[in-house]
């Protein structure tokens, strides 16, 4: 990553109702929030398809505490719409260790940035989900022996989340 274009420009998902009510900038970053059950993975699935065949774009999804079913379901849904070679999944199951679970979003970031860079591809970058991300941080930093801050996060959050 060697420059910062200061140009803004709308990255259009084919989805009508997003780009017109939220439309995502280029580059940007979002953030999809809903309780459980609200479509928040039908419509991950549905932007990592149009990014395939759209925009001959990959995504990356960095599934941070995730559990079994939901990345098999994903997976699945992947192969049946034919979008699977042009996805890079990686997962830390919530029964893992939680530095495992930790180094999920970065791993996963690793990937963005090597077909960003390396293969000048565009990219779509999930992580699902970044409070799961803070959590594996968290009890990452109690068994190293860490004392919390007043709120009970982590005393390097800001840091994790800087890196990320």
């Amino acid at each position: 990553f060697d420059q910062l274009e200061s140009k803004t420009e709308m990255f259009e998902t084919g989805l009508k109702v997003v780009d017109l009510l939220t439309p995502y900038v280029r580059g940007g970053k979002i953030g999809l929030f809903g309780g459980a059950g609200v479509g928040k993975t039908v419509l991950i699935q549905e932007m990592i398809m149009r990014v395939a065949k759209l925009h001959e774009g990959v995504s990356v999804f960095a599934g941070v505490g995730e559990r079994t079913r939901e990345g098999n379901d994903l997976i699945d849904e992947m192969t049946e719409s034919g979008v699977l070679d042009k996805t890079a999944l990686v997962f830390g199951q919530m029964d893992e260790p939680p530095g495992t679970r930790l180094r999920v979003a970065l791993a996963g970031l690793t990937m963005a940035e090597y077909f960003r860079d390396v293969q000048k591809q565009d990219v779509l970058f999930f992580i699902d989900n970044i409070f799961r991300f803070t959590q594996a941080g968290s009890e990452v930093s109690t068994l190293l022996g860490r004392m919390p801050s007043a709120v009970g996060y982590q005393p390097n959050l800001a840091d994790e989340m800087g890196q990320l």
